[in-house]
């Protein structure tokens, strides 16, 4: 049998696939009718039964899975290809889902992103919902919309949970992964407030108060509306103008006598993770 060529390349999931254990055996089947003669291919060359394969008719089965009888599996009825299938191993799992994704939402509305860690692999795609951890036909798999740094790959979600219910329903998150023409798959599950993290809020404007600053700060601009509604708690850090001593505040009004001040927010009902601080800004008077 012939060993598969550019073996690591492989840079998107085939349109049909199979994913077996490595050292069992595999059969796949011939799309074909009763009467017809179909010949086997492995990568667009014929297979004959040896140590590797087993044919019977319209069934081939796959001896003892191993990297080199992985690929391209398709049967032919004369110069009519049948049908296709592309053989894959089912990887070691050694990496876990929360090692090798990030995920986080800026607000209640019905998108948020994902972001792939993982190193080496040459093909993933994240799915939502029960069809996807069943590996269902029906799954609607998302492809990475931006490449990042590092290898990173970036993908943009969706879910139709509503934004004013009290939510009580987990999504279940799917990632599939090639490598070295093995499929990594895992699952997980978790709920849109754990993974809600509002961008940096805004510092609007700083008055003198008496003998305090009274800061003003608007929600970040993708945050959820009404803000009545979706509210949002506030920590002021802020440097003493005297001693270079710094301070923490929870409240808008803070001391007259500082030099600088940064916000940052989270969601003050479920206790969300903190937004990253504001680039610090000067106080003058």
């Amino acid at each position: 049998m012939k060993l598969l060529t550019g073996a690591h390349e492989l840079n998107h999931f085939p349109e049909n696939f199979a994913v077996a254990k490595r050292d069992e055996n595999y059969t796949l089947t011939c799309n074909s009718k009763p009467d017809d003669i179909v010949t086997w291919k492995l990568n667009g060359d014929p297979l004959e039964d040896d140590e590797n394969v087993e044919l019977n008719g319209p069934k081939l089965t796959v001896l003892d899975i191993e990297t080199p009888n992985l690929g391209d599996y398709s049967c032919w009825r004369g110069e009519e290809m049948l049908s296709s299938t592309y053989l894959l191993l089912k990887a070691d799992e050694e990496d876990t889902i929360d090692s090798l994704i990030n995920c986080r939402a800026k607000s209640y509305d019905c998108n948020f992103n994902c972001t792939w860690t993982g190193n080496g692999y040459t093909a993933v795609r994240l799915g939502l919902g029960h069809n996807c951890s069943k590996s269902s036909k029906s799954c609607q798999w998302i492809s990475s919309s931006r490449r990042l740094a590092e290898g990173k790959l970036q993908f943009e979600m969706s879910h139709d949970l509503s934004p004013y219910a009290e939510e009580s329903t987990m999504l279940e998150l799917t990632a599939e992964a090639i490598r070295d023409l093995s499929v990594f798959r895992t699952s997980k599950r978790f709920y849109l407030r754990d993974i809600v993290q509002p961008d940096s809020p805004q510092i609007v404007k700083c008055e003198l108060v008496n003998e305090d600053v009274n800061v003003t700060i608007d929600p970040p601009s993708t945050w959820s509306a009404p803000y009545s509604f979706f509210s949002l708690e506030h920590q002021i850090e802020y440097v003493l103008r005297d001693d270079g001593q710094t301070g923490q505040s929870s409240s808008t009004l803070i001391p007259k006598k500082i030099s600088k001040l940064r916000v940052r927010s989270r969601d003050s009902l479920v206790l969300s993770n903190w937004s990253q601080w504001t680039p610090w800004k000067n106080v003058t008077y």
